[in-house]
């Protein structure tokens, strides 16, 4: 959480249309990880490319969360699509706005967490 500025607005790409402020975005991270048992969950980030000015930054990359069992087995892996926008604060930068996203199949509205 030390990442995210304390007015960070997220729009996720699970069940809620956005989460407003540090507490909001905190309680879902945590509720997500409570779930988890004894899986861990290992992220992986490539296509990274990021554009800036002294005070703001825009981030975008492309993610893969894999569950992974507590004997260290892949159980799934989802991917999709990250942005991130950053502003100068204090010494340092955070997380002021974070989008997830992934492609919609407009056949059957399905969507698309593999890269194709």
């Amino acid at each position: 959480m030390a990442l995210y500025h304390e007015n960070v607005c997220v729009f996720d790409l699970w069940g809620t249309w956005s989460y407003n402020g540090i507490a909001a975005w905190r309680t879902m991270v945590g509720e997500w990880f409570g779930s988890l048992g004894s899986e861990q969950v290992v992220a992986e980030v490539d296509g990274v490319h990021a554009h800036g000015t002294k005070d703001l930054a825009v981030a975008h990359a492309f993610i893969s969360y894999t569950g992974v069992s507590a004997e260290g087995q892949a159980l799934r892996t989802m991917r999709n699509r990250l942005t991130w926008a950053l502003t100068r604060h204090g010494s340092g930068w955070k997380i002021i706005h974070e989008h997830s996203s992934a492609p919609v199949d407009p056949e059957t509205l399905q969507v698309l967490l593999q890269r194709s």
